[in-house]
């Protein structure tokens, strides 16, 4: 039996319900994905990503994946190889593609559902390969005749890809890394200098591997120089190859010196490569343009939402697994009205808020990405039609370090605290797969950027970039929530009406810091509370649109056959749940934030 359960009935409620996909699916440009077709989908990637891609999912152990320091190779566990070749060849990550490679053009909150499905299945294999659609996007769109035949060949070939841009000295600092590229008379450049952290970085799944490397340009007018504007983009591959067949050459010199051994996703390979050692790591120029972080934020922007997806699979699969546990697990009598005999532990008043917990959060975080992923569609839809959707794009934009730092803060801690509870002694024990999602998930929220890096990008440039107009726009939708008249949610409209005064006295009270003349005093004590008005915001808005949920759902109940009443109970429920426990709290929040002192700059390192 897989590890995994899916809730393809909740993503369908939050795309046509909540987010009104009617509108958008089945029409320009997305005409051939009715609801119907989505559905059609939806079914078909539950079965794949189920009876196939969760087969391999369990760890074999941290010698599962195997380096050979004598030919710098990695070797993957033959029967993981097999399934990540299968998921490689069987379609999927073409729904990614561009529209001109595929000739289909898929609302991106639904191919967001696919990929929820597949890394909740067996996210180590997933998280390394969907980044290829992406690359072949980029080398598209963005670089010249012979990169744009690479793209090609990806897909001819299926060949892997990687983005390279942490340094051994050089992790969240992007700009300081030293890797180093320089011309040559061909047009080439040659790569000097050393990676960390790459996710498929070498392995035995394909036969080349086209990496994107950020590296310095040296003795180049108008190019190189300090920080991240010094940086450009390369495209290196591991072999060289015949760029009108595809057929492989001699090895580039581009080795892997070591192996990660990690906590989590054991099955992924993370490396450390070295560039330019006996051999010349030979690379072009992207786009013959030197514009590398831009460029490579192309990739990033993706794999931020890419990594809060991967968290939400994670807990919605393991509070399923924990609901099905509890329905069985017999332990202990009712507290109240004992007739003597045992009973299922979701029997128990502290169990039931547990489930009620991992159940909130975990569709909240799904209506979070999928909202977000329908700015998405709107964006497409415009750019279709020729024009430019600003309000759509800018909300897009806004919400992405929110999905990336809270999505995965919010799974690991949940997870932990409830998921893996429910089960006891059990639940840290191999034999239940909530101990490895727990390790799979810590990772989450580190890599991609930490979530204080999140925090500050938030704040710093999400929501000060446009002097809060994005989130001024939010809010306002948000508050219009707060008017619908209905007296079984009286209540919490109230909660919800006062957590978004609480997140506008957040943003002013950070702004007004931010902008303080203190020798910088104020500024740094502005940047202590941005991982804090981060996470505010994301419960503000996953509490947000479950209220929304519980409100379409109280409505739905009127009519609702026998057989889907309890999910419409369960959405009510979660909804209001999730406004009473944890949006009440943001007032006191606030008052944490404004009670912020600058008594940690002065306290010496020593003290801590």
């Amino acid at each position: 039996m897989s590890h995994y359960h899916s809730n393809i009935r909740d993503m369908q409620f939050v795309l046509f319900d909540l987010l009104d996909g009617r509108t958008r699916y089945g029409q320009e440009p997305f005409a051939e994905v009715d609801p119907d077709a989505a559905t059609a989908i939806l079914t078909e990637a539950v079965r794949y990503a189920t009876d196939r891609l969760a087969r391999t999912f369990a760890d074999t152990g941290p010698e599962s994946v195997e380096f050979d320091p004598a030919t710098h190779s990695v070797r993957l566990p033959q029967e993981y190889r097999a399934a990540a070749a299968e998921y490689l060849d069987s379609g999927w990550l073409d729904l990614d593609l561009p529209t001109e490679i595929t000739g289909q053009n898929v609302p991106p909150s639904l191919r967001w559902c696919v990929t929820e499905l597949m890394l909740g299945a067996n996210p180590a294999i997933p998280q390394g390969l969907n980044v290829i659609p992406q690359v072949v996007r980029l080398l598209s769109q963005q670089g010249n005749e012979s990169q744009r035949r690479i793209a090609e060949l990806v897909l001819e070939r299926r060949w892997m890809v990687t983005m390279m841009l942490t340094e051994p000295d050089a992790g969240s600092d992007v700009g300081a890394g030293r890797t180093r590229a320089l011309p040559q008379p061909d047009g080439s450049w040659h790569i000097e200098g050393t990676k960390r952290f790459i996710t498929y970085g070498d392995h035995d799944l394909t036969d080349n591997i086209i990496h994107l490397v950020l590296a310095r340009p040296v003795g180049v007018d108008g190019a190189g120089g300090p920080g991240t504007r010094g940086l450009s983009l390369f495209v290196v591959p591991k072999f060289h190859f015949d760029p009108h067949t595809g057929d492989l050459g001699d090895r580039n010199g581009v080795v892997v010196t070591g192996m990660e051994h990690k906590m989590g996703l054991r099955g992924s390979p993370t490396c450390t490569v070295d560039f330019g050692g006996d051999t010349p790591a030979v690379g072009w120029l992207l786009g013959d343009t030197h514009a590398g972080l831009r460029q490579m934020f192309e990739l990033i922007k993706h794999l931020r939402m890419l990594v809060g997806v991967k968290s939400t699979a994670a807990l919605s699969t393991g509070y399923l697994n924990a609901r099905d546990y509890a329905t069985r697990r017999v332990q202990g009598r009712r507290l109240v009205g004992d007739t003597g005999g045992s009973v299922p532990i979701i029997e128990h008043p502290d169990v039931r808020r547990s489930l009620m917990t991992q159940k909130a959060y975990a569709e909240g975080l799904r209506a979070l990405i999928l909202y977000t992923g329908s700015q998405q569609d709107r964006v497409e839809a415009a750019h279709a039609a020729g024009e430019v959707d600003h309000d759509a794009d800018t909300c897009h934009q806004l919400l992405l370090p929110v999905i990336k730092g809270y999505c995965a803060e919010t799974a690991w801690r949940v997870l932990g605290q409830e998921s893996l509870q429910v089960f006891g002694g059990s639940g840290f024990l191999t034999d239940y797969p909530l101990e490895q999602y727990v390790r799979d998930t810590k990772v989450d929220s580190l890599y991609e950027g930490t979530t204080g890096i999140q925090g500050l990008d938030l704040f710093s440039r999400k929501i000060l970039g446009d002097n809060g107009a994005a989130l001024d726009r939010l809010l306002a939708e948000m508050a219009a929530t707060t008017t619908v008249p209905d007296t079984r949610f009286s209540h919490e409209r109230a909660i919800l009406s006062a957590a978004i005064d609480s997140v506008h006295g957040m943003v002013a009270l950070l702004t007004s810091r931010w902008a303080g003349e203190r020798d910088g005093a104020d500024r740094e004590l502005a940047a202590q509370d941005t991982t804090c008005l981060l996470l505010a915001l994301g419960d503000l808005v996953c509490g947000w649109l479950l209220l929304r949920s519980a409100q379409i759902a109280h409505h739905k109940l009127g009519a609702a056959e026998d057989g889907e009443r309890p999910f419409y109970l369960g959405k009510v429920e979660a909804g209001s749940w999730f406004a009473r426990k944890v949006l009440i709290g943001l007032p006191t929040t606030l008052r944490a934030m404004q009670d912020t002192t600058g008594d940690l700059r002065a306290l010496p390192a020593e003290a801590f």
